[in-house]
């Protein structure tokens, strides 16, 4: 302990260690605060591609929110409005009918145009389909009929935005038709919009209609192809990269060490033995082993985890601490040990290991962002845990849905980010403490 307090001084010299515990210490805190904000199963409930229900309010590929910080524009947000945001008037007309009218006024002031426009209804207290229509009323513009006597039933999708009809008599695709400017067509016009629905429906029955403008921009990180908010697997991204970064390095570089030191001092057949293992598991590719696990056996994350850390379990590390430790092996107090009558495990275990210990700290640091690569590189190949919200899932996603060929540079370049800083941050920790505990770089 004594040996080591010198060395522990000097870390406040170097202020590349206080940047890289800075990452570090970020990437732990996104970590945390994704455990507690948005537990497990909420994430994998909001990341599942074939859940329903859960996205259908989100805009499709809509850029993070503070994109328009950097434009003199004001891009579009989306807009949800319910019965609540509106009024409804319900007139008897005879034979236990209703005449109902549902008018959902909006302002409109943004620079741009909507991404797309939906109306959802809701249908209770009837048996069977009911007829109604929709009408649309711009501020520099009579009322314009969308549909009339539209059937609908207990729940009905009207996707203004694909309507074919309203398409041809626009000029243009309708949610930009809609809100265009009758002078500019290329502009859109701001003001007071106004959607109205009119229904015959029979006592008791209700009809709860929903209308989103989506907008070009949304959340923190934005959406991707699936309407799947990306913020959910850039936070997740952090715990799941570092739990498998530092349990695949703790793993793999512990085991290592404590087996170099080991073959080392009991020489002999041990030490054949775990250096062929060592020259053997060299030239086994590591990826397309997990590649073929992950497609015949399984892509669960503990079973690449397992498969990584017995597969650098006899790293080419091992010659590295061995050439080391057969110095170590020669020195007085070793002798002085066998001198007094220890034992073997205690010698290697007291005397041997500790005595090389702070060589493992900087190679265990370096280790992490290699096995972070690793897990995100089997997710870019479509073979990282299905259930998992990732950086890797969202970079896989965004490189099958041509995110950099259509413009979506931020699907792309966040999760990158992320990799990117968690290199970083461990690399100048790494090679700031390799600097101070590895006597071959202090004149470096």
């Amino acid at each position: 302990m004594r040996n080591w307090l010198p060395r522990l001084k000097e870390l406040r010299r170097y202020p590349s260690l206080a940047a890289g515990l800075a990452i570090i210490g970020l990437l732990v805190i996104i970590s945390i605060y994704a455990v507690i904000a948005l537990p497990y199963s909420e994430a994998v409930r909001l990341w599942n591609p074939g859940a329903r229900g859960i996205f259908e309010d989100n805009p499709r590929n809509a850029q993070p929110a503070w994109v328009d910080r950097f434009t003199s524009d004001r891009l579009p947000r989306t807009i949800i409005l319910t019965l609540d945001h509106g009024t409804m008037t319900t007139q008897p007309i005879g034979d236990g009918m209703n005449q109902v009218a549902i008018v959902l006024p909006f302002r409109y002031d943004y620079d741009g145009f909507p991404s797309e426009l939906t109306l959802r209804t809701n249908l209770t207290g009837v048996d069977d389909r009911v007829f109604i229509s929709i009408y649309w009323e711009s501020p520099a513009a009579e009322p314009r009929t969308l549909q009339e006597s539209r059937r609908i039933g207990m729940t009905d999708s009207y996707r203004i935005t694909q309507d074919k009809v309203l398409q041809a008599q626009l000029g243009m695709i309708p949610h930009r038709g809609l809100f265009a400017h009758p002078e500019d067509r290329t502009s859109e016009m701001k003001g007071d919009y106004r959607l109205t629905i009119q229904a015959e429906l029979p006592e008791g029955a209700q009809i709860e209609p929903t209308l989103i403008v989506y907008g070009q921009v949304y959340g923190l990180a934005g959406t991707d192809h699936l309407r799947r908010d990306l913020i959910v697997a850039l936070l997740w991204g952090a715990p799941i990269g570092l739990l498998f970064g530092v349990l695949a390095a703790v793993g793999a570089q512990l085991s290592t060490f404590v087996l170099g030191a080991i073959g080392t001092w009991f020489g002999g057949k041990v030490d054949n033995l775990f250096q062929r293992l060592t020259e053997l598991t060299m030239i086994l590719p590591l990826l397309p082993i997990l590649i073929v696990v992950g497609h015949f056996y399984s892509r669960s994350i503990w079973v690449m985890l397992g498969l990584v850390i017995a597969l650098n379990v006899f790293s080419a590390s091992i010659k590295t601490y061995r050439a080391m430790f057969l110095q170590a092996k020669e020195a007085s107090y070793i002798e002085a040990a066998q001198a007094y009558g220890a034992g073997n495990w205690r010698i290697i275990l007291r005397y041997l290991m500790p005595r090389l210990a702070p060589i493992l700290l900087p190679q265990f640091v370096l280790a992490v962002p290699s096995f972070v690569f690793l897990e995100a590189s089997l997710a870019v190949l479509g073979l990282g845990d299905p259930v998992l919200p990732t950086w890797g899932k969202i970079i896989q996603d965004a490189r099958v849905g041509d995110a950099l060929y259509k413009g979506y540079y931020y699907w792309m370049l966040q999760p990158a980010v992320m990799l990117m800083l968690t290199g970083l941050g461990f690399a100048l920790v790494g090679y700031t403490l390799d600097r101070i505990f590895n006597p071959r770089l202090r004149t470096v």
